[in-house]
């Protein structure tokens, strides 16, 4: 079978280019803001506005990169107040005189989670020693005033009136496992002032708190085992809208807007229900109807100005689009922007499937998996299971146009969400602890081998894949029998213990709760071939872990190929290096089928 008679190869300039991502959209001054990442264009992030009397334009300098490594993964890098534009350079917090004028320096340091308060912007700013909350005049020469410190962390620090609530979380704790809302007397120029717990301790995440319209401060909490929306009204906390899934995505990043509020008292809402998004109003009586909308994933970054919400959303045959939903007596749909360009317009795409099996005794495994491009019904393919990152992140049901280079080329790719995937609840999440490299490599493997029953997969030619948490995953996949005949690791952590000590603060309670399980990759137990692909400039895992195990591999004459790439961070796939990653995973997989034809000169299996 030669798919290449019959499908047009996704390029790998396309396939990168295609990689445009939106995040942190927001509402302010009539318009609709949000960042763009433009792989294409060096992997600079750009703010951008869409205002309806203007259209589309970029409001920051053409080459800043507005980027925030506040708890190492940044968010809130941005926001605009009166034409004027706040944001976050890599060295510190910039201000604009007018929307896209000029930037100039305000502080250097790390700051996120920008937010507009009375006549100051509120911010968090992190420094070796810990997390502070901070007020910046808006006017005049800025001053800035230090609110509250801690050894740990904040968050979300959002004014109400005569109030302010915020988050926070201790040093030995995830913001996904124990996280706090506070609350506090505040005015603008003062300080909070008796400050009280809301909600949130040893076993409740508690998140994205926001005031209403009504007064009230709302808050998304996981103490029924799911996150769900709370509101507190001064004499009590109460649930909103109890749900069976996740209205809060794990919070890697500061900023996140999972619901918003509607001029007309409503509630729009995303929820997570395994790799599928949808959005939902809550009605003021608490009934919830869900938005008939063609997406099928949802970032957590909505916005509202009216009746009218904003998203940003994708579909299996859709790349991430910036949309408003018009939510008024007859809903529709309107797209501000796209990240589909001229060359894959007409392109074919393999749409994936939903594949669930059971593993250890009534537990499901949740796969998505993509077929060659333009395959049969029956087809049979080579096969790359992919571990996604996190490990708390999830499998999710959206066009990937990285996916769609390997489906043209005659692979079938399979996304597995694995044990600590978020999707299914907090029990679900937390049962990887102390089990990383084993739960999840059992949950890959288990759909690799289910694949390879139903001979959808060829013998030999089965691969796995990993970025971060990831690609710890996919190289003792490889560490032990099982059916993957190669792994590429990409940006991957090697030593857990190592990790622990190397990783930004932030992450440091993760690295200490997930250890435990398989411990170091050892270049002894590797059984197969591996390709190590690593940014030097990687600050989450660090470039000397992958330079020792190459070592060691080299040392004891095991197959693998290590390619770092200059000046490259932890997020490989939208740098400038990007096509350089995917031709070289694409080589390895092909190299290790080569190498098994030359053994078995008469296979007949669809190999490209």
């Amino acid at each position: 079978m030669k798919l290449a008679d019959r499908i047009a190869e996704v390029s790998t300039k396309d396939a990168v280019k295609a990689s445009v991502s939106y995040d942190q959209l927001r509402a302010a001054d009539g318009a609709f803001y949000w960042l763009e990442t433009r792989p294409d264009a060096g992997g600079v992030t750009t703010v951008t506005c869409w205002r309806p009397a203007d259209g589309r334009r970029d409001v920051s300098p053409q080459d800043f990169d507005v980027s925030s490594g506040v708890h190492a993964y940044g968010g809130g890098s941005f926001a605009v107040v009166d034409g004027m534009l706040w944001c976050v350079g890599r060295d510190g917090l910039y201000r604009s005189r007018r929307n896209g004028g000029d930037l100039e320096l305000v502080s250097r340091g790390a700051f996120g989670d920008l937010t507009v308060g009375d006549g100051e912007l509120l911010a968090m700013r992190e420094s070796e020693h810990g997390d502070e909350l901070i007020a910046v005049s808006l006017t005049g020469a800025p001053q800035m005033r230090t609110l509250a410190e801690s050894r740990g962390f904040f968050g979300a620090l959002r004014p109400g009136q005569g109030l302010l609530a915020w988050t926070a979380w201790g040093e030995q704790n995830m913001p996904w496992d124990a996280c706090e809302v506070w609350l506090a007397s505040y005015s603008p120029h003062g300080r909070p002032e008796n400050p009280v717990r809301l909600a949130g301790g040893p076993d409740e995440s508690a998140v994205e708190p926001k005031w209403g319209p009504d007064g009230a401060l709302y808050f998304v909490s996981d103490r029924s085992g799911w996150w769900n929306l709370y509101r507190w009204n001064d004499s009590k906390v109460e649930a909103v809208a109890p749900i069976a899934g996740e209205c809060a995505a794990e919070p890697w990043e500061l900023g996140y807007a999972s619901y918003e509020f509607l001029a007309d008292g409503r509630i729009v809402m995303v929820v997570q229900e395994g790799p599928r998004h949808r959005l939902v109003v809550i009605e003021p009586d608490g009934s919830i109807h869900p938005v008939d909308l063609p997406y099928t994933s949802i970032k957590p970054y909505l916005a509202a100005h009216g009746t009218t919400a904003a998203l940003i959303g994708s579909t299996p045959t859709a790349a991430p689009q910036v949309a408003l939903v018009h939510l008024d007596d007859e809903p529709r749909l309107e797209v501000l922007a796209r990240s589909e360009h001229a060359e894959l317009s007409t392109a074919r795409v393999s749409v994936p499937t939903e594949l669930r099996i059971g593993v250890h005794g009534d537990r499901e495994v949740v796969a998505l998996v993509y077929p060659p491009t333009g395959s049969a019904a029956d087809w049979r393919a080579p096969l790359i299971v992919r571990a996604h990152p996190g490990p708390t992140a999830s499998c999710l049901l959206r066009l990937d146009w990285q996916a769609q280079f390997f489906t043209s080329r005659g692979f079938a790719v399979v996304d597995v969400d694995y044990l600590g995937s978020t999707g299914y609840g907090r029990s679900f999440r937390e049962s990887l602890y102390g089990r990383w490299g084993f739960y999840d490599v059992d949950d890959c493997a288990a759909v690799a081998n289910h694949l390879l029953k139903m001979g959808r997969a060829v013998p030999g030619q089965v691969f796995i894949r990993g970025a971060s948490a990831g690609g710890y995953t996919a190289l003792h996949a490889v560490s032990k029998d099982g059916p993957f005949a190669a792994a590429t690791a990409v940006s991957a952590i090697v030593d857990p213990d190592r990790w622990a000590q190397t990783v930004p603060r932030f992450q440091r309670a993760h690295a200490l709760r997930l250890r435990g399980g398989a411990g170091r990759v050892r270049a002894a137990t590797v059984q197969r071939p591996v390709l190590i692909i690593h940014g030097t400039a990687d600050e989450v895992a660090v470039v000397e872990d992958v330079r020792k195990l190459a070592d060691e591999l080299l040392a004891l004459g095991v197959g693998h190929e290590l390619l770092l790439l200059p000046d490259v961070g932890h997020y490989v796939a939208t740098s400038s290096q990007a096509g350089t990653a995917l031709e070289a995973e694409l080589a390895h997989y092909r190299s290790v089928m080569a190498a098994a034809a030359s053994v078995q000169p008469d296979s007949q299996d669809c190999q490209r």
